[in-house]
């Protein structure tokens, strides 16, 4: 196997106007020699995150990007408090910079008062933030990373990337108990949601790469809102609306590691003035789920939070129809986030049409579920996590979905180990690529949270979930299962797993007349050029 396989060459990206693909002498479009480590909960990711940020030393560089972001979200116990620790690292001289979503009102469920305390306490340390707005209309900033470097001390460079956000609802952990800070959501989730997601821990040269994502964005000369309401209240409120040079970047990291990895982004086709860097958007998400796609043949494994849009669920169903053999498995939410009687319709519509076209490519081949804690309480799935026949993996920001691939700005990472796997099936789709133990690590350590397993004493012990069917059939034995105890009312002994088998529910034809043209509007539009959408290109 060569990387060329599975990754994007430079001018795959689509976009070459980034500094991403020139960085290197040799204009690869990937670094090698990286460290890379999933980080499975929010609890897990906050810790390591807590450690990291107290860690900083005077002239250290913290940057970041969010969606949402609660200055009183706790990182650990009382006194871990984001705000509070971004604050006391930019007063010990750390330079703190952050770039969040400017945020539609709050009035509408959505985060403009929080994005800004958060500034305001991070503004209050030395620090600066900037509420950026730079988006299509009725767009987000959805990125969400976490880069710090060490001047003098580059073994301790990391950067962070994924779905979990610096926000409410996102400390959970694998007992999946909930957030003691929560923002309500569907009532079924009771008040404090059980939450699962993800974030990757980089460290090597792929640093380098995440921190030029960031310097992309912060230099930006176009204005952080046109808007006359939101220029209204940056005025009102005072706010930092030009953005500082930073100090200049620092040599990558050295290799530590065998994983090569590639970052991937959406930006939009922005309206009268694109991105400096991204003219005319960039969707080098989709190109890569695209690519990879087509080497599908054993295990297409999915965790997403929306997992909708027909016209990106079609190249999954295309895969499926080519390859007899290919088997896919997505764990997605119970219950969609919003559940009024016009919300819940909208949100329902894209994903019931998804799954309709998927089944009618794979048959029994696909397989849908949804999760439950112990207690029997749905957990909301917010990991945007990818595996395909345990070699290639990607976690990041991005949902599958039209808005994520084309709308909204996104920030992903594919990880290709160098290294192959020796435990059985060695090489699971019959191309020669051989499984890597990134990837087969990476699926496997989610399958036994869900299946409640233990991981075996014996690493190379044989393990039927490494098997694409194997693992296909534990799926689906342990969802049966604790769907047949509920049916029974919970008499018995509760069967093992977290996993129940997804049932959409029914949408009268009123419902999907109405709920479809708000759907592709408002939930799920397209940011892509006219071009593209006419020839139904990425």
């Amino acid at each position: 196997m060569e990387p060329i396989d599975w990754l994007l060459r430079a001018s795959e990206r689509g976009n070459p106007a980034t500094r991403l693909d020139r960085r290197r002498p040799d204009r690869t479009a990937w670094s090698v020699g990286n460290e890379v480590r999933p980080l499975v909960h929010g609890a897990t990711y906050f810790a390591e995150l807590l450690a990291a940020v107290r860690a900083l030393r005077a002239g250290d560089l913290l940057l970041f990007t969010d969606w949402r972001g609660d200055p009183d979200e706790r990182l650990a116990g009382p006194g871990t408090e984001i705000g509070t620790v971004l604050r006391e690292a930019a007063e010990r001289g750390v330079v703190v910079k952050g770039l969040v979503w400017h945020s539609h009102l709050d009035s509408f469920q959505f985060s403009e008062e929080e994005n800004r305390h958060l500034g305001q306490e991070i503004r209050a340390g030395g620090g600066e933030y900037l509420l950026d707005m730079r988006v299509r209309p009725g767009g987000t900033h959805h990125q969400k990373c976490v880069v710090l470097r060490h001047p003098g001390r580059p073994e301790l460079d990391v950067a962070y990337v994924g779905g979990i956000d610096l926000s409410h609802n996102r400390n959970d952990d694998i007992a999946h108990g909930g957030d003691a800070r929560s923002q309500p959501i569907a009532e079924a989730y009771g008040p404090h949601p059980p939450w699962h997601d993800i974030q990757l821990a980089i460290r090597g040269p792929a640093v380098g790469d995440i921190e030029t994502v960031f310097r992309e964005r912060w230099t930006d000369p176009a204005p952080l809102s046109r808007s006359p309401l939101s220029r209204l209240r940056e005025v009102l409120h005072r706010e930092d609306i030009h953005a500082n040079p930073l100090p200049p970047q620092l040599p990558d990291p050295s290799p530590r590691g065998t994983h090569s990895v590639q970052v991937l982004r959406t930006y939009p086709n922005r309206l009268l003035r694109g991105y400096d860097f991204a003219p005319d958007g960039e969707r080098s998400v989709a190109r890569a789920y695209l690519k990879a796609l087509r080497r599908a043949r054993a295990l297409i494994y999915l965790e997403d939070q929306y997992l909708w849009s027909p016209q990106v669920v079609e190249y999954f169903a295309r895969a499926l129809r080519a390859n007899p053999g290919l088997r896919l498995i997505a764990v997605i939410p119970s219950v969609p986030e919003q559940d009024g009687p016009l919300t819940l319709p909208m949100n329902l519509i894209g994903r019931v049409t998804a799954l309709e076209t998927l089944r009618r490519a794979g048959g029994g081949r696909v397989a849908v579920y949804g999760l439950e804690n112990h207690a029997g309480t749905p957990v909301y799935v917010h990991a945007k996590v990818c595996v395909i026949d345990d070699v290639w993996a990607a976690v990041g920001s991005d949902n599958i979905n039209l808005r994520s691939w084309t709308h909204d700005s996104e920030l992903s990472c594919s990880v290709l180990d160098e290294t192959t796997d020796p435990r059985e099936p060695q090489d699971p789709a019959g191309l020669g690529d051989g499984a890597r133990p990134f990837a087969r690590n990476l699926r496997l350590m989610l399958a036994r949270e869900h299946l409640d397993r233990e991981e075996p004493g014996d690493p190379q012990a044989p393990d039927v979930l490494c098997d694409p069917v194997g693992a296909f059939d534990a799926f689906a034995s342990a969802a049966a299962a604790l769907d047949s105890w509920h049916d029974r009312g919970g008499s018995g002994p509760r069967p093992p797993g977290r996993l129940r088998t997804y049932r959409p529910p029914g949408l009268s034809r009123a419902q999907r007349l109405l709920a479809t043209p708000l759907y592709r509007v408002i939930i799920d539009p397209d940011g892509r050029p006219l071009r593209l959408r006419l020839r139904k290109a990425f």
